[in-house]
């Protein structure tokens, strides 16, 4: 976290109802330090979107505050913000061409022309869009039209960049190349961004940090690699990436590993959110973790299982079995050479774990 003096901007307790009842953001304190890729992630009304809603002004909190640099945006009406933002619907007017929609927040401001015509040839040329100035937006492709969003967000040098969803509504290979490029973006011009996605893949690619909304509040705030790797609790562990899962009672903990009982087998994890013996608990454990064959035999964890599919990934394998009582269990292995000529349905293998790989979560 950054510490206090350092944030750039600070949600202080914020809450947001919209009918006295139900709390879509549950008081929220959260710092964000100036120019970080900070992304908000989480399924559809986990309050991600309403939290970027009120940074942009468009919401109003209903209670605490929202400081951008220490000042109280409360009564900071949105095109005072200093605050660029790109919408998944990309929001440019159709009846102007390029050109005219990114002059158009600068025209606002009431820069002068030649200023104006200065500002929108860097912007266009930052997004590889020059030469497109005449053009209207119904003749550009999708992601043309989200470049030119996106130099519209930037134009005026804004103080911070909001993006809501922005690559929502672009083909998968188009949208990778976006990402690429704001996250080009984001580390050339040295921006503060809050991005929101419910793409988890995204978040982890983009971000310097994710913070995992669920109901109105943030389960986690982390690097990527802390939330893929250390997932606090079963939803984060189960929201982000794949995972296999398993319920069990803790048996015994010794020295932050504990026994879990699965069923009639015994499997070991680290005691990382366990409410205590005789207490039940979720195991989570990544499918890439899992080691078949020869090697499986010289670990802690060991159990076999009858294999029920095999999916080609081209890079990978991904194996569905029969183990612990389940018929979902998920082992990924790098594809070799004639491996899946070996895979047949109904074979028996054996699989095993280390224990650090292993972890065991609230119920």
């Amino acid at each position: 976290m950054p510490r206090a003096d350092d944030a750039f901007v600070r949600f202080e307790g914020v809450t947001k109802s919209y009918d006295g009842v139900h709390l879509v953001v549950d008081h929220l304190d959260l710092e964000i330090a100036r120019g970080e890729f900070l992304t908000l992630l989480g399924p559809s009304g986990s309050g991600k979107t309403t939290c970027l809603m009120m940074l942009a002004g468009f919401e109003q909190p209903t209670a605490g505050e929202i400081r951008l640099e220490g000042r109280p945006l409360s009564r900071v009406p949105p095109h005072r913000r200093d605050i660029g933002v790109v919408f998944q619907s990309y929001a440019l007017f159709p009846h102007m061409t390029v050109a005219e929609n990114l002059a158009f927040p600068l025209e606002v401001r009431r820069l002068g022309r030649a200023e104006i015509e200065e500002r929108v040839r860097r912007a266009l040329a930052m997004v590889r869009l020059s030469g497109f100035e005449h053009r209207r937006p119904a003749q550009l492709s999708g992601g043309q039209q989200q470049r030119v969003a996106l130099a519209r967000a930037l134009v005026f040098e804004p103080k911070l960049v909001l993006m809501d969803e922005p690559l929502g509504a672009l083909d998968k290979q188009l949208r990778e190349s976006m990402q690429y490029e704001i996250a080009q973006l984001h580390e050339q011009l040295g921006l503060t961004v809050v991005y929101v996605t419910h793409d988890q893949s995204e978040a982890l690619t983009m971000s310097d940090r994710v913070a995992v909304f669920e109901a109105g509040r943030i389960q986690q705030l982390a690097t990527p690699r802390e939330l893929y790797e250390e997932p606090k609790n079963a939803f984060v562990a189960r929201f982000i990436g794949e995972n296999n899962r398993f319920r069990g009672i803790v048996e015994g903990i010794e020295g932050g590993v504990c026994r879990v009982r699965v069923g009639e087998a015994e499997v070991r994890a680290l005691a990382v959110n366990v409410a205590g013996i005789g207490k039940p608990t979720t195991l989570s454990l990544r499918p890439e973790r899992v080691v078949t064959g020869e090697a499986a035999h010289h670990l802690p964890n060991r159990f076999a299982g009858r294999l029920l599919e095999t999916v080609y990934h081209g890079d990978h394998l991904r194996l569905r079995l029969a183990l612990l009582g389940s018929d979902a269990f998920i082992v990924k292995l790098p594809n070799r050479p004639g491996m899946a000529d070996t895979l047949a349905r109904g074979t028996e293998l054996v699989v095993g774990w280390r224990v650090e790989d292993c972890r065991a979560l609230d119920a």
